[in-house]
């Protein structure tokens, strides 16, 4: 089945959104085209397999008004965010704007330039600057700074840097603490299920169209390139810390546990410009992110804020981000940063307030309402974070999954539940009249609940998959949120066509900068438990290069690691560099090749590798969501 229209139910609420939206004042579509320097001839970027990775063209649909399948709201963001092109920010600060969901910032320095966040991939960051290069000459990258450890804040690295360059110590890559392990962490230990659920939430395999994907609100989707890494040099370990790279003056304000788990904003006190990293941007971002992620702080947030505010308010004159278009003049940009404060102290605060009167997250998020001096600013309209779901995850940061009603505290499972709901209706036929009855009613909410279980007691129900995709198509439509329509839109492609997995282009840089804990870790997340229950192995790991020797045990089906200071006596030895056990444990190397020919020198039994390998469980990147 293909998409349908807009139903009347749709259609009605739209215009009832609509006409509750703020007044357009165009300011947003001044400030976006405010320093238009040109745009790139090279409209499609394709990979080395010749993959086209960016269409820069892909959204030109969005001119005009918005359709009867969209957000009018949504509708106006993805408009502003298909400008594409190079732009001054202030003279010496330019961004890179369409090239992916993030943007990129050059900064010019006395000798070259100074990088800000290099999108999702190689290609897309390559492609962006070339086109700075286009207009502003061949100026050489002279250092790397990264705001943050989302992948679209550092993918695109060896796209517009040597790490040949990084190695010889000519190039700084600047970047808070703790940004490598959270960068690698978040990729390595949830990253599976993280990228599956990725592929709902910035929906890059759906049709890009008037019914189809607009957008994600924060950017327009994920690049599909091939994502890169190279380690910082540089730390900033401490919220007014000073550096100059290239004659350019920059200060830093620690953010952790805001956005991102290691995140700094910056101060470019000559210029007058703060950048504001993903902490203030034009919409209300995730307090948790729909594909998964730790629970961020709103109240942290919010304070951070504050923050910046009494470190800069007095003198700056520009506020930009790593997403989305700046905001000039001191007023406006005060106001806009003030009002970013009140916004995630307020979803904190008042989601405290009913959490302390009884109410759970689901009922919270119901009644929740925001100020209308605070509703009234665009950019605090949930096109990338929702209030629905930020509430949920504020309950969940304090409180858990547990709502403290004894009843749900040990449900049935999603297929137990399932079979018992229909039987309960009185059987699918009974349970897909409700669900049709639903549907005639505009309760596309109800509709989802009842197919679901449809689904989950016969994934093969045919009446139930295409009554469900309806559904999911219609709440698609009428989401202001654009992940919320990515993830409808992607339910209902799922159900229609089949899965379409979590196509993933890595260059093997996550596995290149892993920790050997945090190898040892992600070993340990996979070992099937009850297989290795009576199993007990102990290996000693001695790393040439590091001049540290691990010690791993699995036993009672848990793989734990430490470092000793010698093997312990009677444990299988394996001598060889952190690279080679890398390789060896992640099968980037043949472990029989590597003993056969001396990488890896082993004493003891060596049949102990093998059989831990035998009871690590495979990763699913293409498992279900939408049926059992």
């Amino acid at each position: 089945m293909s998409a349908g229209g807009a139903s009347e139910t749709t259609r009605r609420n739209l215009q009832a959104a609509a006409a509750a939206l703020p007044a357009d004042d165009g300011q947003d579509s001044e400030d976006v085209t405010r320093g238009f320097v040109g745009r790139s001839e090279q409209r499609r970027i394709t990979g080395a397999d010749g993959r086209v990775v960016w269409d820069l063209d892909a959204y030109a649909f969005l001119d005009g008004s918005a359709p009867e399948t969209a957000h009018p709201s949504l509708w106006r963001q993805g408009r502003l965010l298909a400008e594409d092109g190079l732009f001054e920010v202030v003279p010496g600060i330019y961004q890179l704007r369409g090239f992916d969901l993030s943007v990129m910032t050059v900064v010019e320095g006395e000798a070259g330039v100074i990088v800000i966040d290099p999108l999702i991939s190689a290609e897309t960051a390559a492609a962006a600057l070339a086109l700075y290069r286009g207009y502003r000459g061949d100026r050489p990258v002279s250092g790397m700074i990264y705001t943050h450890s989302h992948v679209d804040h550092f993918g695109g690295v060896k796209g517009v840097l040597d790490p040949g360059l990084v190695e010889a110590g000519t190039v700084p890559v600047v970047a808070p603490a703790g940004f490598l392990e959270h960068a690698v962490a978040e990729n390595l230990f949830a990253g599976t299920a993280m990228s599956r659920r990725s592929g709902y939430m910035y929906g890059a395999a759906l049709e890009k169209g008037p019914a189809g994907q607009i957008g994600a609100g924060l950017g327009q989707t994920s690049s599909a390139g091939t994502v890169t890494l190279i380690a910082p040099t540089v730390d900033i370990t401490a919220t007014g810390q000073e550096l100059t790279v290239d004659g350019v003056r920059m200060v830093f304000q620690l953010t952790p546990g805001t956005e991102a788990p290691a995140e700094m904003n910056i101060w470019f006190p000559d210029r007058r410009a703060l950048c504001a990293a993903e902490n203030a941007t034009h919409t209300m971002h995730n307090i948790l992110t729909l594909r998964g992620a730790v629970v961020r702080d709103a109240h942290a947030w919010g304070h951070y804020l504050n923050e910046t505010i009494g470190l800069w308010g007095d003198a700056l004159d520009i506020v930009f981000a790593s997403h989305h278009w700046p905001t000039w003049g001191r007023e406006r940009a005060l106001e806009f940063l003030s009002v970013q404060r009140d916004m995630y102290l307020y979803l904190h605060d008042q989601t405290l307030r009913m959490m302390n009167q009884g109410l759970v997250g689901a009922e919270i998020a119901e009644r929740f309402e925001m100020p209308p001096a605070l509703a009234a600013a665009w950019h605090t309209h949930g096109y990338y974070g929702s209030v629905s779901h930020n509430v949920k995850a504020i309950y969940q940061r304090y409180m858990g999954w547990y709502d403290g009603n004894p009843a749900n505290l040990w449900a049935h499972p999603p297929v137990e539940a399932a079979r018992r709901y229909v039987d309960a209706m009185g059987g699918a036929d009974a349970a897909l009249a409700v669900a049709r009855d639903a549907f005639e009613e505009g309760d596309y909410r109800w509709v989802l609940e009842v197919c679901k279980h449809l689904l989950f007691t016969d994934d093969t129900d045919q009446a139930a998959r295409a009554l469900q995709a309806d559904a999911m198509e219609q709440l698609a439509y009428g989401s202001e949120n654009g992940t919320w329509r990515c993830i409808y839109l992607a339910g209902a492609k799922e159900l229609r066509d089949g899965i379409f997995g979590s196509p993933v282009q890595s260059s093997g840089d996550f596995l290149d900068a892993l920790t050997v804990p945090q190898l040892f870790d992600s070993l340990a997340v996979r070992v099937d438990g009850p297989r290795a229950w009576d199993l007990r192995l102990v290996i000693s790991w001695i790393l040439t290069d590091l001049g540290i020797t691990y010690l791993t045990e699995l036993q009672h089906g848990v793989l734990n690691h430490r470092t000793v200071d010698a093997p312990l006596p009677g444990s299988t030895v394996f001598t060889l560099t952190r690279r080679t056990l890398i390789g060896a444990l992640t099968g980037q190397l043949d472990p029989a090749t590597a003993l056969a020919d001396g990488t890896i020198a082993v004493t003891g039994d060596p049949t102990v590798a093998g059989r831990l390998f035998e009871v690590l469980a495979p990763v699913d990147p293409d498992f279900a969501i939408v049926t059992p």
